[in-house]
């Protein structure tokens, strides 16, 4: 699993969102998470500061090498402890989305991620895929049956106009017409 995640500062400061808007000065975190994983990295806020976060996860697909689409239940927990080590924030979330925290004592503030999958959300994903790539195979066998079908057609009609040709030439051949 992947997430991205992306974060924005009020009063004025540098605007960090998701990676395709990493651009301008702007950064961007991105990054994959196992299962069981946790990320964690510390960024120093000052006091009074509202934190906006803004992140995506999605699934890996190792064979096709591309990004599928998240499942139901799949989301994210974030977690921010203060430079004293006190949680200001903990609590699950979707898929995608923001999640905001405002800083009370300024210095170095620990936020971690990680996934809040199941093995059922991790199957769920899985099994989508499979129906997928089932319903792609059906769609490929589909289209193959309908041209060999086509081909054995045109071959069959062309079959019989030769057969037909060559009895017209037999017969005149021997008189009989």
């Amino acid at each position: 699993m992947a997430g991205v995640w992306g974060w924005r500062r009020a009063m004025g400061r540098p605007a960090l969102l998701l990676l395709a808007l990493c651009a301008a000065g702007a950064r961007g975190l991105y990054f994959h998470i196992g299962e069981t994983e946790k990320r964690c990295f510390i960024e120093e806020i000052p006091d009074e500061t509202m934190v906006i976060g803004n992140y995506r996860t999605q699934m890996w697909d190792k064979q096709k090498e591309v990004f599928l689409p998240s499942t139901p239940g799949l989301g994210m927990h974030v977690e921010v402890k203060d430079p004293e080590g006190k949680l200001v924030l903990s609590r699950q979330y979707g898929s995608e989305g923001r999640f905001t925290f405002t800083s009370h004592t300024p210095g170095d503030h620990q936020i971690c991620l990680h996934s809040n999958s199941t093995r059922m959300s991790l199957f769920a994903g899985g099994r989508l895929y499979r129906e997928e790539r089932f319903r792609l195979t059906s769609e490929s066998t589909n289209q193959r049956v309908l041209w060999w079908s086509i081909a054995q057609t045109v071959i069959l009609i062309l079959t019989g106009i030769w057969q037909m040709r060559h009895l017209k030439s037999f017969f005149e051949a021997k008189k009989l017409v």
